[in-house]
């Protein structure tokens, strides 16, 4: 059944998410045919019942001939909000590929957010030529908006926002909204400024129309506004949504005065990307998307190989100083690769917590000292039990007491060492302001590799030698 055939079968009934909305790959192999066959005809019919977001989806699974066709293809008639929801290196090719005036058109009719997050991820070049072409009124805004730092808050303004006055009633408000035709095309509250356009205070809409007509809008405003200054990270302002569970929030300059508003819409992205950051950080890996090159991938992850290659060097340094036993007790090359195994992974596991309960705000200097006491506990609770097994598997297959006792000792400390390490570490880098996302990886994963071969081929070496 073809793509199309599923679409006009399912229409008007309710099915389970992915049936509706995923992007097949047999949809792809339908567009990419319809594409080489330059059938305009099987494209509209495949394309037409799409979201933005489902496109953007499409143009990043294409091959690189097959994308460029399906931008010539749009041409002028390119949806603008598709640009908001490619990844880096599909957009840099997309916004290539389409006329300049094209380009500005689009991006012209964006809010100045969306606007700001398409140009802020293309070339410097293009994005400088695009900048200079466009209307007076939104290359200043978008100017306006790169100024901020990368990822504050100044990048995701809404600059459309609505203001009012404070002696405004109620009546007066709901029918400037009825009546005024550039409002924002989604909003939850209204700003109450002074003349000098400092925010006073919020209403919400649901205050707003529960509200009588000849009612000031002050008596009913929240007095206490919402807003952070614009050159906030992001990830502050994710985190006060979250924790005030906010719909929007103002945001002001340097002297308190009200640029626009951020929406709810835009923190998700913003705690999706954070998250994404941390995951791949946590990997040695660089932001990075499907779509770039293997030139690219590979020199975005050479970096952090390079570090992992030094400290897999340190660690067999400390094998090397206890080669003559490990000549004399075969049995002991067999069992360190455990221990080192098994301290990185309790070290992992206690990292991991830690850096995201951190990322959360979970994890303060109130607390820290409590949770550095409860990891500790587990890390030994967790280490005492691998080291009874490991202890009676060691026994029985090599028969030899001492030896189980030995890497029975040896789990329990470097569990231990792993446990601490893994949250003291990402601790103290966020006290020096090193993002530990970036680096604890590697610092856990020496410590447990150096400690645990330390300790099991030290312990064996004085007391079965």
């Amino acid at each position: 059944m073809e793509t199309r055939d599923l679409i006009d079968k399912n229409e008007g009934k309710n099915l389970p998410y992915q049936e509706v909305f995923e992007v097949t790959s047999d949809l792809i192999e339908e567009i990419s045919a319809a594409l080489r066959q330059k059938n305009i005809e099987q494209l509209d019919y495949l394309l037409d019942p799409l979201h933005s977001a489902d496109i953007a989806i499409i143009f990043e699974q294409l091959r690189g001939e097959d994308r460029n066709e399906l931008t010539a293809y749009f041409g002028p008639e390119m949806n603008p909000e598709v640009l908001t929801e490619l990844e880096d290196n599909a957009l840099d090719q997309v916004i290539r590929q389409m006329d300049d005036q094209d380009v500005v058109e689009a991006i012209s009719q964006l809010e100045s957010d969306d606007a700001v997050d398409v140009l802020e991820d293309i070339h410097p070049k293009d994005r400088n030529r695009i900048i200079a072409a466009m209307p007076d009124e939104e290359r200043l805004a978008v100017e306006e908006g790169l100024s901020y730092p990368e990822d504050s808050a100044g990048r995701m303004v809404q600059k459309n926002v609505i203001t009012v006055p404070g002696s405004w009633t109620v009546g007066r408000v709901i029918q400037f909204l009825r009546t005024e035709e550039e409002l924002p095309p989604e909003f939850y509250e209204i700003f109450i400024v002074d003349p000098l356009h400092h925010p006073i205070g919020m209403v919400s809409l649901s205050q707003l129309i529960r509200s009588g007509d000849l009612a000031p809008v002050w008596e009913i405003m929240d007095t206490d506004p919402k807003v952070v200054p614009a050159d906030i990270d992001q990830e502050e302002v994710a985190h006060l949504f979250r924790q005030y569970d906010l719909t929007s929030m103002g945001v002001v300059d340097g002297d308190g005065r009200l640029l626009g508003m951020i929406t709810v819409d835009d923190v998700v992205d913003v705690i999706d990307e954070e998250a994404e950051e941390d995951i791949l950080r946590m990997a040695g890996v660089q932001e990075t998307d499907i779509t770039e090159s293997i030139l690219e991938a590979s020199k975005n992850r050479i970096v952090w190989l390079l570090v992992n290659l030094g400290t897999a060097i340190l660690a067999s340094m400390v094998i090397a100083m206890f080669e003559a036993s490990i000549e004399q007790m075969v049995a002991l090359a067999i069992l360190m690769p455990i221990v080192a195994s098994m301290g990185g992974n309790a070290g992992t596991q206690t990292m991991t917590v830690t850096v995201r309960s951190l990322a959360t705000k979970d994890l303060t200097p109130s607390n820290v000292k409590r949770v550095i006491g409860k990891e500790f506990a587990i890390a030994t609770m967790n280490g005492a039990v691998m080291a009874v097994i490991i202890g009676v598997l060691s026994l029985l297959y090599f028969d030899n007491p001492l030896l189980g006792a030995v890497i029975a000792v040896a789990m329990i400390i470097n569990m231990v060492m792993a446990g601490l390490a893994g949250i003291l570490i990402p601790v103290g880098l966020e006290r020096i302001n090193i993002d530990p996302a970036l680096a604890s990886s590697i610092f856990v994963t020496t410590i447990t590799d150096v400690i645990g071969f330390l300790a099991f081929l030290g312990l064996a070496s004085i007391v079965l030698m």
